[in-house]
């Protein structure tokens, strides 16, 4: 295999992210390369630079250097250097430092270290706080008993176990409130304390936190409402103030930065016909550095050996110059691969883009390996963190793909497309008298899918949509 089709293949299973970082270092390693508008006079632009920077320079050491240097006199006192910085760029630097920081990203860990800093707490308790805080996931909860941290501090400290656990306490009343708490219940009281001590419910709603959360996790309504004794109306006003409770207060600080997706097709309907067009912002439009490949005609014509390059000037023009065709002609296969593709999947499954999931239709990469005559492997690269933009939606590539199952007329249905028809069935069951699997599965095999029980367990599972037991709502 070459090193150019090593290229290709390379960047035809890189995301449209990863492919602009690549871009952008291929430009800056390739002085043959550019972005099509840029400037290709680079010689004009070097040697006018470089022509106004020497005279400026002659001209300001002839002006300001005297020719008689006193000994004894202070450099500054004949010489003002143009690098001095005043009182005002120290102070739009500052501006910019101070910015800068406050502007950066800061996890839970930091901001519960920092807040520690900043508190009024003994060298001792800071540091036993610090530990707690290791002890503390992204979610904010404590994943340590308080016992164990405690027998970790005891190698340090002489503490007793209430001393730590008071350190704890003023954690869990840090920004965001409840962070540091050992169970949902804790989390959640908490919350409610700061909050709303002073609502009409908080009683009710402290006693349901610490001795019926069981009841809440089940939602058993009909048993809070028994063990609360409240009327229908007051349990709903109940249930509003818990549910405006964060149970993962960590979350809004969370480490995670957000992934942004960028498509790299763009599907959409034009006077009744479906048009594919791939994303010009993800695609850059490259071209050869006109002055440098000048240079190099002008060199091989040349007749005087004034004219010539030297040996090693002119190889390395001309490595670069062939890394830089290459490079365009990789990313103009990988566009065109991409685009083929597209279109391949979007014939398939034009009912998919009219009528939504159910109307989803089997495919797997061996049906587009042969339609377009490529290899599995080529389009698995391709449809690998590519993504399109449709009507309905933006879908990564592999969306698309899925298995079948056979029906009774002797058809076939994508597992996308039952996947579909489970989630709509659970949708419309009544939240008293939730399908189980068994009767989902006897649902489907009545619309002609055969499908087997642990098969729709799988589906419901990948949707994410709990077991029947616990859908169910009391009433």
């Amino acid at each position: 295999m070459t090193p150019q089709l090593q290229q290709a293949i390379r960047l035809l299973q890189l995301s449209s992210v990863e492919l602009q970082q690549e871009i952008q270092e291929v430009l800056e390693t390739n002085p043959l390369l550019e972005r099509k508008n840029e400037s290709s006079s680079a010689e004009d632009t070097q040697d006018s630079n470089l022509d106004s920077a020497t005279s400026a320079e002659s001209q300001s050491t002839t002006e300001t250097i005297p020719e008689d240097l006193n000994i004894d006199a202070d450099w500054d006192d004949i010489y003002d250097p143009a690098w001095k910085v005043s009182n005002s760029d120290i102070e739009h630097n500052a501006s910019d430092f101070i910015e800068t920081m406050h502007s950066s990203p800061q996890g839970l860990h930091e901001h519960l270290v920092w807040q520690i800093e900043m508190s009024n707490l003994s060298v001792q308790d800071k540091e036993v706080a610090r530990l707690i805080i290791d002890y503390i996931d992204e979610t904010g909860l404590l994943t340590e008993s308080l016992e164990q941290i405690h027998q970790s501090v005891s190698g340090h400290f002489l503490l007793e176990l209430d001393e730590v656990e008071a350190v704890l306490t003023y954690i869990q009343h840090l920004d965001p409130i409840g962070v540091g708490a050992r169970s949902l219940s804790e989390c959640l009281l908490i919350q409610l304390t700061h909050e709303y001590q002073s609502h009409p419910l908080f009683k009710k709603a402290k006693i349901l936190l610490e001795k019926h959360i069981e009841l809440l996790e089940k939602r058993d309504f009909t048993g809070l409402r028994k063990a609360l004794r409240l009327k229908p109306a007051k349990l709903e006003e109940l249930m509003q103030l818990i549910r405006s409770l964060d149970p993962a207060p960590g979350k809004k600080l969370s480490d995670a930065e957000t992934d942004y997706i960028t498509p790299d097709i763009y599907v959409k309907k034009v006077k009744g016909k479906w048009k594919i067009s791939i994303n010009g912002d993800t695609q850059p439009s490259l071209q050869i550095n006109d002055y440098y490949a000048a240079m190099l005609d002008k060199n091989r014509n040349g007749k005087n050996s004034s004219e010539r390059l030297q040996n090693e000037t002119s190889n390395y023009i001309k490595d670069n110059l062939q890394q830089a065709r290459w490079f365009i002609k990789s990313i103009e296969n990988r566009n065109t691969t991409i685009i083929n593709v597209a279109h391949a999947i979007i014939e398939r499954q034009l009912a998919f883009l009219q009528y939504g999931d159910e109307a989803m239709k089997p495919m797997k990469l061996s049906d587009l390996a042969e339609q377009l005559g490529l290899h599995e492997s080529t389009i698995s690269r391709v449809t690998t963190r590519k993504y399109m933009h449709t009507p309905r939606g933006v879908y990564e590539f592999k969306y698309f793909f899925s298995s079948h199952v056979n029906t009774d007329t002797g058809g076939e249905c994508s597992a996308t497309a039952i996947r579909a028809m489970i989630k709509k069935l659970i949708a419309k069951e009544e939240p008293s008298k939730p399908l189980s699997d068994s009767k989902l599965t006897d649902l489907l095999n009545e619309r002609g899918i055969k499908v087997a029980r642990r098969t729709v367990a799988k589906y419901r599972e990948a949707l994410s949509i709990p077991a029947s037991h616990n859908r169910k709502v009391f009433a």
